[in-house]
C-alpha cells in the first residue's frame, strides 16, 4: 500500500523581519498563493494544507480555495506550527513547505519525498542546493550541508561548510569542492514529527540557529537528497525584487 503523504504549509502573520509576509503582493498574488498553488501540482501529495494561526492568512488562503488548519499562535517555528497541524492528520509522511518559497516545484517536493517511500525506517530527508557562487558560499542566511556517501546529513552550519582553507573568490574555486546549501523544504514520517518537535533543542541548534541539527544531535537520520532546483527565500522585503523579477520571467506550465 502506497503511503499517504500530506503537504503542509506554516504562515505566520507576525514575522518580525517581514510582518505580513505571506499576504505581501507578488505579481498581483499573495505570496502564499504562489506556494500553494505550485505545490498543488506536486502528484505524490495527497493533501495540501496551510497551518497557520491568523485569521487574515486564513480567510485569504480560503478565497483561493486551500484547506486551512489553524494552529496556536505559540509556536517558536514552523516545524512546532506543522506538529500540531499534524495530530489531526491521517497521514504517514507530512511535507514541511515554506510559505516564502513562492518558486517552489513539484519536482522538488516529489525529490524530497521519494527517500522516505523507499526507506521506511527513514525519519526525514532535506534537499540540497550545489552552490556556485562565492557569495552564496558566505551569506549567513543560507544554511549549508555535508553529507556522507549515502547522502546522509553530517552537519548544517551558517558557515561555508566544508570551511575552506584558502578564501574562495573565484566560482571556478567551487568546482573542485562541491558545496551545498540548504533547501527549506523537509520531509517527516509523521510520528517522528510529532517526536522531533517534543525534543527539547540542542547546543548546536542553539549556535547555528538550525533547527536540523536537533535531529543530529539526538542521533536521528537526514536524508539529503540533491536538486536542481535554485531556493528563493523571502525573508526581508528587499527579497520581494528579485522574487517579482523571477516570477516575471517564469510561469507556470
Amino acid at each position: 500500500m502506497s503511503p499517504k503523504i500530506v503537504g503542509l504549509i506554516p504562515a505566520r502573520y507576525a514575522s518580525s523581519r517581514f510582518p505580513g509576509k505571506p499576504l505581501a503582493l507578488l505579481c498581483g498574488k499573495p505570496m502564499i498563493r504562489h506556494t500553494y498553488e505550485r505545490a498543488k501540482r506536486a502528484v505524490c501529495l495527497s493533501g495540501l494544507m496551510i497551518a497557520t494561526d491568523d485569521e487574515r492568512i486564513a480567510a485569504a488562503a480560503r478565497d483561493f480555495g486551500a484547506q486551512v488548519v489553524m494552529t496556536g499562535s505559540h509556536h517558536p517555528s514552523g516545524t512546532d506550527r506543522i506538529a500540531e497541524a499534524a495530530l489531526l492528520l491521517d497521514a504517514d509522511i507530512v511535507v514541511n513547505i515554506q510559505g516564502d518559497e513562492p518558486l517552489i516545484t513539484s519536482e522538488a517536493i516529489e525529490t524530497v519525498v521519494r527517500p522516505l517511500v523507499e526507506d521506511p525506517e527513514l525519519p526525514m530527508s532535506t534537499l540540497a542546493h550545489r552552490i556556485r557562487t562565492p557569495e552564496h558560499l558566505y551569506n549567513p542566511h543560507m544554511g549549508k550541508v555535508v553529507f556522507d556517501t549515502r547522502g546522509m546529513a553530517l552537519y548544517f552550519s551558517r558557515a561555508p561548510l566544508p570551511y575552506p582553507t584558502e578564501p574562495v573568490l573565484d566560482p571556478k574555486q567551487l568546482v573542485e569542492t562541491a558545496y551545498y546549501n540548504t533547501v527549506g523544504l523537509y520531509g517527516y514520517r509523521r510520528d517522528f514529527l510529532l517526536t522531533f518537535a517534543a525534543l527539547p533543542p540542542t547546543p548546536l541548534e542553539r549556535a547555528e540557529r538550525l533547527e536540523q541539527l536537533r535531529a543530529l544531535e539526538h542521533g536521528y537520520r537526514i536524508r539529503v537528497m540533491e536538486t536542481d532546483y535554485a531556493p528563493l527565500g523571502v525573508d526581508v522585503e528587499e527579497d520581494m525584487v528579485d522574487a517579482e523579477n523571477r516570477l516575471a520571467q517564469e510561469s507556470l506550465p
